[in-house]
């Protein structure tokens, strides 16, 4: 068996390398390091494949999330509502805007966001007085859309911005509509272990309001006005240089290729891992672009167990996430306790992920589930 990749870029780059090689050819020669022309390409061919009007490029996904925020004014007083199981980034940027979190706790078969308990943590907050309700954060973790079909109803009568956090959900759906076209706005990330990812950091921010993308590319860049040393506003800068977006087209070009041998390599593993584990639940109506392949065991020991065998047999298996965002030490003002949120720490202590990539092959598939059928 040769060496096991968590997320073969390798394998991927062998099979674009004539493409990618052209890109960055181009843009050593142009000498347009900085927006050039191939930004402007990457964010018209992304908005024509997620349905957005509006596409703007960011360093990194990071900003793609705090940028949006910024611009619809939200800060200090504000609540903003996030799942307590994701990655740290989904919160820390409501933080730096001065709002504070509001933690909601998970579906136990998606892992994303329990609309029933937004609305516990939004009527809380309600009663209490404190902070003015303000925006929720929807993230597609591990590939899967959030159940937007539940949560933009709540926004809507709620008054509540809605943004997409879709850092990992490009290549899902819900239904018709592509992760990075679902809620108010939505944001991504590039970074090169997402399905979608450059060499280096990158990100994306996408709207179909006017007003919101004028603001975007003001805040991108120190809150520009008609020039860049016309300064409106505070903002950041958080450009994508021409060199990502130059490579990112080719792997959005064979993006939907990579994203079906990725659904196809899921099926296998549940297919054969289905009765040992808990596998990947993909809702009706709903698609995954399986950025990451997330088995639940029965329990801490279990999952031990499970990853100390594949590191033994050379299969690398990453938990993501070991500790729920409401338990971080940096939020302990907040006065979340353990048991608060018990779906979301229950899953941080039973699931591991698996390699997952758009060209891994039945043979590896086969080696790593019969490791952990041979437990």
């Amino acid at each position: 068996m040769q060496k096991i990749a968590f997320n073969d870029l390798g394998a991927q780059y062998n099979h674009l390398k004539e493409e990618i090689d052209a890109q960055i050819a181009a843009v050593l020669a142009d000498a347009h390091f900085i927006s050039g022309p191939q930004v402007e390409t990457l964010e018209q061919e992304l908005c024509s494949y997620t349905g957005r009007k509006y596409c703007v490029t960011t360093d990194n996904g990071t900003d793609a999330l705090l940028m949006p925020l910024m611009a619809k004014g939200i800060g200090e007083g504000d609540a903003v509502f996030v799942p307590a199981f994701t990655f740290f980034a989904s919160a820390e940027v409501v933080s730096l805007t001065g709002a504070t979190p509001v933690f909601c706790d998970s579906e136990e078969d998606t892992f994303n966001m329990d609309p029933a308990s937004l609305e516990r943590q939004l009527e809380k907050v309600k009663r209490e007085g404190k902070l003015k309700p303000k925006a929720v954060v929807a993230v597609d973790l591990f590939g899967q859309p959030a159940d937007f079909s539940r949560l933009e109803p709540i926004c809507r009568e709620n008054g509540l911005f809605l943004l997409e956090d879709a850092a990992q959900g490009f290549g899902g759906a819900m239904g018709s509509r592509k992760a990075c076209s679902l809620g108010d706005c939505s944001a991504t990330s590039f970074f090169p272990a997402k399905a979608l990812g450059c060499y280096g950091d990158g990100g994306a921010v996408f709207t179909d309001d006017e007003e919101m993308h004028r603001l975007l590319v003001s805040l991108r860049v120190h809150g520009k006005g008609a020039m860049k040393y016309d300064n409106v506003r505070l903002g950041l800068n958080a450009r994508l240089d021409t060199m990502q977006a130059g490579i990112l087209l080719p792997k959005l070009h064979a993006f939907d290729a990579e994203n079906a041998h990725r659904n196809r390599a899921a099926e296998r593993y549940s297919e054969k891992l289905r009765g040992r584990f808990t596998v990947p639940t993909v809702r009706e109506g709903f698609s995954s672009g399986f950025g990451y392949y997330t088995l639940k065991a029965s329990g801490t020991e279990e999952r031990a167990k499970a990853m100390d065998a594949l590191k033994a047999a050379g299969v690398p298996s990453i938990i993501y996430y070991p500790k729920p965002l409401h338990l971080q030490k940096v939020y302990e003002p907040l006065g979340y306790r353990e048991g608060d949120l018990p779906v979301a720490e229950r899953l941080t202590r039973t699931v591991f992920s698996l390699p997952m990539h758009g060209y891994l092959t039945d043979d590896v598939i086969d080696y790593i589930c019969s490791v952990l059928n041979n437990i």
